[in-house]
């Protein structure tokens, strides 16, 4: 099926100014993208006129079925948020309840603009269910803590998740392996996961350095920062990896990143909500090192638009540095489409518009009083835009959302389901 759309602002996030023009998407894959396309033989066309093209999305941390916990516990710390809140409630849910919350999150990122997305949790085949049915794209991880022993039951489950998953989804399912973190992998586990990891060339999907606390306590085991830490175990040698968060990251531990395959996920309202910190996203994209934009669980950053993030994420290397000129408008959205694709490992596929690559984009209706006038399209979008003004979500080649409205979500049945489900998991906690 050919779908030709006209008339657009375009932006393709590579190094070209936005232009007016026309994309020519056939089958899963942009055709071709020019000032205007005639006699495309197009099968259906969206006149774009007063509309924004630019690449989907992508959510580079996230844990969707946290959005069943949106907005149950916030104002607490970060340890009493965890072990009196999220752990409890996250002990009673089901595998249903997994995909259902899964879904709300899928529902709310397609409405929002984002079009991929990595994400960790557990009962992952359920997630990739929800991600078959609703056309997402993602990469999936089944998160491993050994805080116990559980006679391999985790590492089985996430081996199952790739061989079962992986490519599959019109090859819009990628999967990673995923260690939780420094604290919660000890050594041994660690080494194996990397072992793995290199041997099958399996990506991985980590925490890194979100907290003070979780820097203090490595610095009590093992004499060194978390970053250090993971070093010296050899994780950044061959491994494509992902580290999510990366807060408290010192100027040796950003040089031990320089040259790794993957990079970081930039999570700035969360960290923000939960008093983390502000990420060095600029001293590490000044050394080479890939950085995406993620929001991470809803339970903790309340939201899953990522406009909201790429705003959070200019304006606090602003605010950190004392200088405005950090982060500009261009290269924030960048961050949140190029970046995230590369910290996933996609970017060959997906995070610029351009002839060959998947057909995953977004057009936003400019024609609102906050959007107005457009002197500059890359401000405009990253410090006025929000979710809610994404009319059309496009993913491998297939229209999710058209005009507000999602295509492959029964949203009725969805909320329905959410609110039993979300009042029997908090009850009494």
């Amino acid at each position: 099926m050919k779908l030709l759309i006209k008339g657009a602002t375009i932006l393709t996030m590579r190094h070209d100014a936005p232009f007016t023009g026309d994309i020519l998407i056939d089958g899963s894959r942009i055709a071709d993208i020019q000032p205007a396309i005639r006699d495309a033989g197009a099968d259906e066309v969206i006149h774009a006129e007063g509309m924004a093209a630019m690449p989907g999305l992508i959510n580079a941390h996230q844990h969707t079925p946290m959005s069943l916990l949106r907005g149950f516990s916030d104002d607490l710390k970060l340890m009493d948020w965890l072990e009196k809140k999220m752990f409890p409630a996250e002990a009673r849910m089901t595998p249903e309840d997994i995909y259902w919350g899964a879904k709300l999150a899928m529902a709310e990122m397609i409405r929002s603009g984002t079009t991929a997305f990595a994400d960790m949790y557990i009962h992952m085949n359920e997630i990739a269910a929800a991600v078959e049915e609703t056309g997402m794209r993602a990469s999936l991880t089944r998160g491993l803590v050994f805080t116990e022993d559980d006679g391999g039951r985790r590492m089985a489950e996430a081996l199952d998740l790739i061989k079962r998953w992986s490519g599959k989804a019109e090859g819009r399912i990628t999967t990673m392996l995923g260690p939780h973190s420094p604290y919660t992998v000890p050594p041994e586990l660690w080494r194996e996961v990397i072992r793995l990891a290199e041997q099958e060339d399996i990506p991985i999907h980590t925490h890194l350095a979100e907290t003070v606390e979780e820097v203090a306590l490595i610095r009590e085991r093992y004499n060194q920062t978390p970053t250090e830490y993971l070093y010296h175990l050899g994780l950044f040698e061959k491994a494509h990896v992902l580290l999510a968060h990366s807060v408290h990251l010192n100027r040796r531990d950003i040089g031990y990143l320089r040259g790794m395959r993957g990079g970081a996920a930039h999570n700035p309202i969360s960290n923000l909500k939960l008093g983390c910190g502000i990420a060095p996203v600029s001293e590490m994209t000044e050394q080479g090192i890939a950085v995406g934009i993620g929001t991470d669980g809803a339970g903790s950053a309340a939201t899953l638009d990522m406009f909201e993030e790429i705003r959070a994420a200019a304006w606090l290397q602003k605010l950190d540095y004392g200088d405005p000129a950090k982060l500009p408008a261009m290269e924030a959205l960048r961050m949140a489409t190029a970046g995230s694709a590369s910290v996933l490992g996609i970017a060959d596929e997906v995070g610029t518009l351009e002839a060959g690559k998947k057909a995953d984009l977004i057009l936003i209706d400019l024609r609102k009083p906050h959007l107005q006038p457009v002197h500059n399209l890359p401000s405009l979008l990253a410090y006025c835009a929000v979710g809610a003004d994404v009319d059309t979500t496009i993913v491998n080649g297939r229209v999710l959302m058209r005009g507000r409205r999602l295509l492959t979500i029964d949203e009725d049945e969805l909320l329905a389901q959410v609110s039993k489900r979300a009042r029997r998991i908090v009850e009494g906690i």
